[in-house]
């Protein structure tokens, strides 16, 4: 048996299905891998955990891979398994209808007071015709607790959204929530996750990796052939947490973004960096063959 660690980006939820079902189903186990998940009591800095010896792999977003790699870290990505609609959240009584009407809002973003806020929403705001700068937003860290942020009046629009969560939660609690996606208004479409480890692993662990996209893909091929019993699966591994109506709504919701196609493009790599530098998230271009492969999915 091959031990196997796997970081979560986010506490336990219906994103990370495909692994559940793997290891309730004993597919990895049947597969030569004892997978283990790990969840981060806080937010994990996957690249320096890998680089530690304490796990192997690791979820996140392009967007953290591009910023890990610019700053000369060891990391590559080599698959992605879920595709969302994410983007900037905000309540219809906070006075905005569109993406321009943010000028001078408070930002909640967990890397806030970082740069991060204030480009996702300048840019949307430049989409629609409006005009800003970064000193045009109050920033606001509110944690991953976006709905919070909002119905406690802490801030005025919340990012980065994930529709399947976040936009299902609001609503769920009550609220008029609304959402401006990312791809709509000129920000690249990162609300992707994907897997990451280090060269140097995915050169040592190749076969290990290879069969953990096997059996990561049996998983959501199996989510989309069988819902109620990938339902079923969830809610015993999480303690019966779909007998609540959020949660039921937010799995629902999640069963759809789970893809198949788990390459990536060099030109949507390409336009992200570019978008990056333009708005100081990066300081220079690392360049897609240096952090990403798609050997392992293309073949």
């Amino acid at each position: 048996m091959q031990k196997l660690r796997l970081g979560l980006e986010w506490f336990l939820n219906p994103d990370h299905l495909p692994f559940l079902i793997g290891q309730r189903k004993g597919w990895f186990k049947d597969a030569g891998i004892e997978l283990e998940l790990i969840e981060p009591a806080e937010h994990l800095d996957a690249v320096d955990a890998i680089a530690r010896g304490e796990m192997e792999v690791a979820i996140t977003e392009p967007l953290h891979l591009v910023e890990d790699k610019a700053k000369g870290d060891a990391v590559v990505g080599f698959a992605r398994f879920l595709h969302t609609n994410g983007g900037v959240m905000f309540l219809r009584n906070a006075g905005i209808e569109r993406p321009r009407d943010m000028v001078g809002k408070r930002i909640q973003y967990p890397g806030a007071p970082g740069p991060g806020g204030p480009a996702i929403v300048g840019t949307m705001v430049r989409a629609d015709g409006g005009s800003c700068t970064a000193d045009d937003f109050e920033r606001v860290n509110n944690s991953f607790y976006h709905t919070d942020a909002l119905l406690e009046d802490k801030a005025d629009v919340a990012t980065l959204a994930f529709f399947n969560f976040e936009v299902v939660e609001a609503r769920h609690r009550g609220v008029d929530a609304d959402f401006f996606a990312l791809k709509d208004w000129g920000v690249p479409d990162f609300c992707q996750l994907i897997l990451i480890t280090s060269p140097a692993l995915l050169d040592e662990k190749r076969e290990v990796f290879d069969t953990l996209l096997k059996v990561m893909g049996r998983g959501i091929d199996f989510i989309h052939q069988y819902p109620k019993e990938a339902r079923a699966i969830y809610n015993e591994a999480t303690e019966n947490s779909l007998d609540t109506e959020l949660g039921q709504a937010i799995f629902d919701a999640t069963v759809p973004c789970f893809t198949f196609d788990f390459s990536m493009s060099e030109d949507y790599y390409g336009q992200l960096e570019a978008w990056m530098a333009e708005n100081a998230l990066i300081k220079s271009r690392p360049g897609k063959a240096n952090y990403w492969t798609n050997a392992l999915v293309l073949r």
